[in-house]
């Protein structure tokens, strides 16, 4: 099987693993396979008990492109099984009893900006390119508005969700969709060293105002997000959806 996510446990003396999207040649865009290994991949980590801190990161120049719809754009049954198992990756990510740091170089687009939104914390740099361009193309980005909801607040996240387009690293940080702006040189160093940090405190202190943070956001829990699932599938399905989404196809070829 192609491995498309990888673990790496170089750091796990001090209890940190990195999560890796290893898909570069497509910007680590989500397809099924690569959203199923992620499923897997979260699953292992949560069932280690040495781990203290998590970093989800992408090889190569984007940290993830999004969802990638041309593989299922036909196929309204495996759009529905790739937004459900968005979802449940955003929540398992959340459910996670350890710190979770998005490294973000690049891109993180549309589900790759939710896989960011999902984690506790999220560095980043100022050419970086953050956001939910899912309403330009005629799709509704229902999974990743509870974890942006949760992130940035109801009035923050309603202006970028139904503005779509992008913003840079700088501003991501301004509206708190990123919490740290280092150079892209200094991103790995900088991320590892707060990584470091994190792994000192007390670990059942930070598993247990994991879990309180978890019970007081109502809107994270897999009831919503089945729902959320279900309603973007059905929105991409559509006519809107389909005809904005193969004109877009089209022009990238060109």
């Amino acid at each position: 099987m192609n491995e498309l996510v990888h673990i790496n446990s170089a750091h796990a003396t001090a209890g940190i693993f990195e999560i890796s999207l290893h898909r570069p040649d497509a910007r680590n865009a989500l397809d099924f396979e690569l959203i199923e290994q992620l499923e897997r991949a979260v699953a292992t980590v949560a069932a280690n008990s040495d781990a203290r801190v998590l970093v989800l990161s992408g090889v190569g120049k984007s940290f993830c492109a999004g969802m990638d719809l041309r593989g299922v754009l036909n196929d309204a049954q495996k759009m529905g099984l790739m937004l459900h198992g968005l979802a449940r990756v955003g929540l398992a990510l959340r459910k996670l009893s350890i710190p979770t740091i998005a490294k973000v170089q690049g891109a993180a687009i549309g589900g790759g900006c939710g896989l960011v939104v999902a984690c506790d914390f999220a560095f980043t740099h100022e050419q970086a390119k953050l956001g939910y361009p899912e309403v330009d193309l005629g799709v509704c980005p229902a999974v990743v508005a509870p974890f942006l909801i949760s992130k940035i607040g109801a009035g923050r996240a309603r202006s970028l969700l139904l503005a779509g387009g992008l913003v840079d690293g700088k501003e991501a940080v301004r509206i708190g969709l990123a919490t740290q702006l280092v150079l892209v040189s200094e991103l790995d160093s900088a991320t590892m060293d707060f990584a470091q940090k994190l792994s000192t405190g007390g670990p059942n202190a930070i598993a247990t105002t994991k879990r309180l943070l978890l019970e007081l956001d109502t809107l994270i829990n897999a009831t919503v997000l089945s729902e959320a699932a279900n309603l973007s599938a059905a929105i991409i399905a559509g006519p809107e959806a389909q005809q904005r989404l193969r004109a877009r196809f089209a022009a990238n070829e060109k």
